[in-house]
């Protein structure tokens, strides 16, 4: 089963290097998030499933402090972001 878990953090990795890919090129600034955002959740599941391969609580507690800085960034993100200029003309 370990070697299951460790198959699958590497596929997990190959992911994060699509999502790479997009916060580069990305056009948007969404896109970027977004892009960040699967850093985010793929390194939380990396660290969780090498922690149950390992046997690690460390891992899964490093786990943890990685999915609140990804929702302190995402909270920062969400705030930062300015409202839509209104493109209706008055008349």
């Amino acid at each position: 089963m370990t070697a299951y878990y460790l198959w699958l953090a590497l596929v997990l990795l190959v992911t994060m290097l699509a999502g790479l890919v997009r916060v580069i090129i990305g056009p948007k600034p969404a896109d970027r998030i977004l892009g960040a955002q699967l850093f985010g959740t793929t390194g939380v599941a990396v660290l969780l499933l090498m922690g149950a391969a390992s046997d690690s609580d460390s891992l899964r507690n490093v786990a943890l402090a990685f999915v609140l800085l990804a929702l302190l960034a995402l909270i920062a993100f969400v705030e930062r972001i300015p409202p839509e200029a209104d493109t209706e003309e008055k008349s």
